[in-house]
């Protein structure tokens, strides 16, 4: 299985005291240091072409993103949750092409499955905006180099953030074949997210109330998105795996643990087997308690390895 990530993932920086930090992926990365996971091959992410965002984003939106370089120590806001220090503009390039290097290594074979650690993460930025941390949308701009550059007719993104991925479902609203199917926290940021959102038919939105469990958040999945899923056919699945669902994560208040993680996991990956031949891309979202994180992003990759 390979793993993607960059340095300049860990140099992008949102100022002091912010949940999206450095520290995060230094969670995830040193969690996947262990004996366990040395089965691994780990390689570094391109940075994105031009021609790959603009797939999804306006030329307008890459250009204002790509433009903004701060002086060293210093940083832009671009609303009151997302910044960019001088390192920001390429960590958002690698974050993106960590995906469309992994496509590009599972559709042809070359692997069965990639994980990308990677930050900023991208759900929901916007393919005009930027917001909520992220930069590009980089499952987005993953699945349409599929299409593109692979001839992958059907992509499903399913993300199991705790946050609703706008800027996915903004990318795929008018696209039927790309699928969305997301569980989120109900009532919260960015505040969309409801059953009623369809798009083209091609958007599936479970929310789940606050204080929701590891046994119905497993009824949502096995009842209502992985059925629809099934159906849908993709030929490749992309995960947004954010871990801010776990019950230690400060920003929100679902109550699931690691274990339903891996479970969900496991889930995807046998709808993958049947539909695609195992083909699973996995992108980092969110999760910011470090330990809850670092834990759950271990559930998940031992979960992608024996599936």
């Amino acid at each position: 299985m390979l793993l993607l990530t960059h340095p300049a993932c860990l140099r992008h920086d949102n100022g002091p005291h912010h949940p999206e930090c450095p520290d995060r992926l230094r969670a995830v990365i040193q969690a996947l240091e262990a004996q366990e996971f040395s089965g691994l091959v780990r390689a570094e992410a391109p940075e994105a072409s031009r021609e790959a965002l603009l797939r999804v984003h306006t030329a307008a939106h890459v250009d204002r993103i790509l433009s903004i370089r701060p002086a060293p120590g210093q940083r832009v806001h671009l609303d009151p949750d997302t910044a960019m220090n001088e390192y920001s503009a390429e960590a958002a390039l690698r974050a993106a092409g960590a995906g469309v290097e992994a496509v590009d290594c599972v559709v042809r074979g070359e692997f069965p499955r990639a994980f990308c650690a990677i930050r900023p993460p991208g759900h929901h930025a916007e393919p005009e905006a930027p917001m909520g941390f992220c930069l590009f949308s980089n499952v987005a701009v993953a699945a349409r180099h599929a299409q593109a550059a692979h001839g992958v007719q059907r992509v499903a993104v399913l993300d199991f953030d705790v946050h609703h991925g706008n800027g996915t479902q903004a990318a795929f609203w008018n696209e039927p074949t790309l699928m969305l199917a997301s569980s989120h926290q109900a009532a919260l940021y960015p505040g969309t997210g409801d059953a009623s959102e369809t798009g083209a038919g091609n958007i599936l939105n479970v929310p789940l109330a606050a204080g929701t469990e590891g046994p119905a958040f497993r009824r949502a999945w096995e009842r209502s998105i992985l059925p629809e899923v099934a159906r849908f056919a993709p030929g490749l699945i992309i995960i947004s795996a954010g871990f801010d669902a776990h019950r230690a994560d400060p920003l929100a208040g679902l109550r699931l643990v690691e274990d339903d993680f891996a479970w969900v996991t496991e889930a995807i990956c046998e709808v993958a087997n049947a539909s695609c031949g195992g083909r699973v891309v996995s992108m980092l979202e969110g999760g910011y308690d470090l330990g809850a994180l670092a834990r759950s992003a271990a559930a998940h990759l031992r979960a992608l390895i024996r599936a």
